[in-house]
């Protein structure tokens, strides 16, 4: 590092300042790369999946970066998703340490009545484990009414299976917004604001439909 052989186990450097190389061969930081798309159904949110089912990766056209989805989105679920190679802020988003409040549309069976959305908000019980507390307002009104709920922690389809444990289940669930991260801004990514406030630096690109 630096024209010195490190030997210390445990040694730091930082790759934008520091010229690493072994065996001679320097090794070169791959450049930021964040992509935020519009995930539809019918596709899991990994770069590989066992079971054979399409991954958001099939839908990337044109991007050699070697980048990997942030967060859970199930199979059935839509909307924003952010795909990077940056790990830092990977880890900044999904670390549940940080509580990066993640925003969803989710259309239910029925109205449940007020006192269970304040149980919801007071945190739920939920396979024998009480989950964080989560915001929920009515966005739409009607028989399957829409609502709109925050969460702070990502368990696994974990608001499928709170509706779904007293009797609303869920019909269409759709995030809206990740963190600083929110949905229209797939519509003006190319604008000063989106590049320079969204992400410090890199680059940003819209894929899938808004």
């Amino acid at each position: 590092m630096n024209g010195q052989t490190i030997a210390e186990l445990g040694a730091k450097a930082d790759p934008t300042r520091d010229e690493i190389t072994v065996d001679l061969l320097p090794i070169h930081r791959e450049a930021p790369v964040y992509i935020l798309m519009n995930k539809p159904k019918g596709y899991v949110t990994t770069v590989k999946d066992d079971h054979g089912r399409p991954t958001v990766m099939a839908l990337l056209k044109g991007v050699d970066a070697r980048i990997y989805p942030v967060g859970r989105l199930d199979f059935n679920s839509e909307g924003l998703l952010l795909l990077t190679n940056d790990g830092a802020l990977a880890q900044t988003l999904s670390g549940p340490e940080h509580e990066v409040p993640k925003v969803y549309l989710v259309k239910v069976h029925r109205t449940p009545k007020p006192e269970l959305l304040k149980e919801f908000q007071e945190g739920f019980r939920l396979s024998g484990r009480r989950l964080k507390p989560c915001h929920i307002e009515v966005a739409e009104k009607g028989d399957n009414p829409w609502l709109k709920v925050t969460l702070t922690e990502g368990k696994n389809q974990q608001i499928r299976r709170m509706f779904a444990a007293v009797g609303h289940p869920v019909s269409k669930l759709r995030r809206v917004q990740f963190g600083p991260l929110a949905d229209q801004f797939l519509k003006c990514l190319g604008a000063p604001f989106a590049r320079q406030n969204l992400i410090a630096h890199g680059r940003v690109r819209p894929v899938g439909k808004t």
